[in-house]
C-alpha cells in the first residue's frame, strides 16, 4: 500500500506539510499552507501518441518586426504568453495591436479580448485611436473567473487576451483578486483551455516596486513565453526583452518607440541608441550586447563625484553588485581613490546590461568621468575583467565587433588575442593598469594608432 500523502502542502513553493501553519518551513512565505487533495487514479485508458505524428509547430506573425524577432517569428498556437511591466508602460496598448495584427494574419477565427480592470467602452476608444478596430474582435469586460472561462468554452477564440490575469478572481478559492491563490487558479485554468484548444493565450500580469513578477513563482512556469515590457512612461522608447521563451531564444532585446497610434518597430535599434550620444563628454564610452541573435549596441555612461558621506554606488541597467566588484578592482590595480566618491554608472535606453561583456566599458567610462578625459565616439569597449584586473574576451566577439564596425565604431578597445575587422584600430588591452596608461590616447584629438599593451605596470600621476 502506498504512503498517505501530507494532508497539507505551500501554495508558493509546492512544499508537503504534515499541519497548518501560518508560515512555511520551506520557502518562508506567510499564509500559503493550505489543505492538499489528492485526486483518486482513473479506470480511462492512456492515451498516447507516436512521436513521429506529432504536428509541426504553426508560428504567426504579427507585423510588429521588433516583436517578432523577440518572439523568434509571431505568437505560437497553443502558447501562453505573459506581457509584464510596470503601470502605463503601454502593455494594454501593446496586447491590443498584436490582437488586431493577428486578426489580419489569421483567416477565420475570433479574437477575444477579456478586459477585467476597463470597461468595454474604454478598450473601444483606446482601438480606434490606434487604428485596432477589426471584424472579428469581441470585447468582454469582467474580473470573474468562471465567465471568461465560459465565454472561452461557448467562442473558442484563436486569439484570447487576458488584461489582466492580476485582477482575475473565482468564488471557489480563498483570497482576495492579485492573490497568489487567485492568480495561480486563473493561470492554470486558463493556460489549460490554451493547450487544449489551440488558442493563441496572452495574459497581461503586473510587476511589483522592484520590476520582477508580481504574484506567485509558479506563474512563470505555466506560461510559454514571459515577455518583459520596459522603458520610462515619460519618454517614447520602450525595450521588449524576454525572460523565457520555449519556442526560442530566450534574451532577445526588441526596440519600439510609442507613437500617436501605437507602439512602432525601430529599424536600427544600434544606430538608434548610439544617435543620441550628442558631442563627445567625459564619462561616455560605447560597447555591444549579444545575448540574443542580433548584437545590440549601447552607451555606458559614469558620473565620479566627492562622497559628502558613505560612498555611494549606484547603477541603472548594469547589476549592483558587479559595480561594487569593478570599483573594487579599480581601486586594487589603479589607487584612484574610489572608496572616497560617489560612483553612478547607467546603460542609457532603457537596456539592461547584465552580461560580462560590458565590464571594460564601465570601468572605462568610470576612468574618463573620473579623470575629465572625452573619448573619442568611434571607441568601443568590449571584455571581461578578473580579480587580478586582466581582461579576457567574451562569447560571439567576431557578431559583436562586425556590428559594432557597421555602425561607425572603428577604434576597438579589446583584450589580447581578439582580431578585429579590416580597417579598424585594434587598441589592445591586457590589464587595468594598461587601461589607465592608454585612456588619453583615447581622446578625440589623438592619432587613430593601434596600440598594445600587455603587461604595464601601475600608472603614474592619476
Amino acid at each position: 500500500m502506498s504512503p498517505k500523502p501530507p494532508p497539507y502542502a505551500c501554495t508558493e513553493c509546492g512544499a508537503p506539510a504534515a499541519r497548518w501553519t501560518g508560515q512555511c518551513p520551506t520557502c518562508g512565505a506567510w499564509n500559503t499552507i493550505e489543505e492538499a487533495f489528492a485526486s483518486s487514479a482513473s479506470s480511462a485508458p492512456v492515451s498516447l501518441q507516436p512521436l513521429e505524428d506529432v504536428a509541426e509547430i504553426v508560428t504567426v506573425a504579427t507585423g510588429i518586426t521588433e516583436l517578432d524577432r523577440v518572439l523568434g517569428g509571431g505568437v505560437t498556437t497553443g502558447s501562453v504568453t505573459l506581457v509584464i511591466g510596470e503601470p502605463g508602460i503601454g502593455k494594454s496598448t501593446l496586447c491590443l495591436q498584436i490582437a488586431a495584427r493577428l486578426r489580419d494574419a489569421i483567416d477565420e477565427g475570433e479574437i477575444l479580448i477579456v478586459s477585467a480592470e476597463e470597461s468595454v467602452t474604454q478598450v473601444g476608444a483606446r482601438a480606434r485611436r490606434l487604428g485596432a478596430e477589426r471584424h472579428g474582435v469581441s470585447l468582454l469586460a469582467t474580473s470573474h473567473l468562471p465567465d471568461v472561462e465560459r465565454a472561452l468554452e461557448q467562442r473558442n477564440p484563436s486569439v484570447a487576451v487576458i488584461d489582466s490575469v492580476s485582477t482575475l478572481h473565482t468564488p471557489s478559492q480563498s483570497g482576495s483578486p492579485g492573490s497568489v491563490t487567485q492568480v495561480r487558479t486563473a493561470a492554470e485554468s486558463l493556460s489549460q483551455f490554451a493547450r487544449r484548444s489551440g488558442t493563441m493565450l496572452i495574459l497581461v500580469g503586473h510587476v511589483t516596486k522592484d520590476g520582477d513578477l508580481a504574484g506567485p513563482r509558479s506563474l512563470e512556469h505555466l506560461v510559454d513565453t514571459v515577455l518583459h515590457i520596459e522603458g520610462d512612461r515619460h519618454h517614447q522608447r520602450r525595450v521588449l526583452t524576454t525572460t523565457k521563451h520555449r519556442y526560442g531564444r530566450a534574451g532577445e532585446v526588441g526596440i519600439l518607440t510609442m507613437e500617436e497610434h501605437g507602439l512602432v518597430s525601430v529599424a536600427d535599434p544600434s544606430a538608434a541608441l548610439l544617435a543620441e550620444r550628442g558631442q563627445p563628454l567625459p564619462g561616455s564610452v560605447a560597447s555591444i550586447l549579444a545575448e540574443g541573435a542580433h548584437p545590440l549596441a549601447v552607451e555606458i555612461q559614469a558620473l565620479v563625484t566627492p562622497a559628502a558621506g558613505s560612498p555611494a554606488r549606484v547603477t541603472q541597467g548594469i547589476p549592483a553588485t558587479r559595480l561594487r566588484q569593478l570599483t573594487a578592482v579599480l581601486d586594487a590595480h589603479g589607487e584612484l581613490g574610489l572608496g572616497r566618491s560617489d560612483v553612478f554608472v547607467a546603460c542609457s535606453g532603457a537596456v539592461k546590461a547584465a552580461e560580462p561583456a560590458v565590464d571594460m566599458a564601465v570601468m572605462t567610462a568610470i576612468l574618463s568621468a573620473h579623470t575629465g578625459v572625452a573619448l573619442d565616439p568611434a571607441v568601443v569597449c568590449l571584455g571581461e575583467v578578473g580579480l587580478t584586473g586582466a581582461f579576457r574576451p567574451v562569447a560571439a566577439m567576431d557578431r559583436r565587433l562586425r556590428e559594432a564596425e557597421r555602425i561607425g565604431l572603428t577604434r576597438m578597445v579589446v583584450p589580447p588575442g581578439v582580431t578585429v575587422p579590416d580597417g579598424c584600430t585594434r587598441v589592445e588591452i591586457a590589464t587595468v593598469a594598461a587601461l589607465l596608461r592608454v585612456l588619453r590616447d583615447l581622446a578625440p584629438d589623438s592619432p587613430p594608432a593601434a596600440t598594445v599593451t600587455r603587461e604595464g605596470d601601475r600608472a603614474e600621476g592619476w
